[in-house]
């Protein structure tokens, strides 16, 4: 029992060191040569999909498999750190300068729907604030 107890907690202590996998890389390239994709960003885009970044990725996976094991680590570890944050946290004023730069051609480019009457209240709202 022993053995699995300093295992257990040398795992939980640190996390996996990053793992080089050049395969997602080109299965990532062959899914976008497909006439799925292909299609799909010219819908969305107008243009087809030229997949040079894809092709940057797997050449750049590539010559990584050339450093040493130790090398590749300081390389993956500084480029996890230089990602951005999934959530990028903004002051009310950011906020909403980002929102009108993202949507102003949308609001802009729509006019307010005309309606008959106004709004309803939501149910059990008598329209005066308590």
């Amino acid at each position: 029992m022993e053995p699995k107890e300093k295992s257990e907690t040398t795992s939980a202590a640190s996390p996996p060191p990053p793992r080089l996998d050049c395969i997602k890389c080109f299965d990532a390239l062959w899914f976008c040569y497909t006439p799925f994709h292909q299609l799909q960003t010219y819908y969305r885009h107008g243009d087809f999909d030229t997949c040079f970044g894809k092709w940057g990725d797997l050449v750049d996976c590539l010559s990584l498999k050339t450093k040493r094991r130790a090398e590749v680590e300081e390389i993956l570890i500084a480029r996890e750190k230089a990602k951005p944050h999934i959530w990028t946290f903004r002051t009310v004023e950011e906020a909403q300068a980002n929102w009108w730069q993202m949507y102003k051609h949308k609001v802009v480019m729509s006019s307010p729907p005309k309606t008959v009457g106004s709004a309803a209240p939501p149910p059990g709202s008598s329209g005066a604030l308590s």
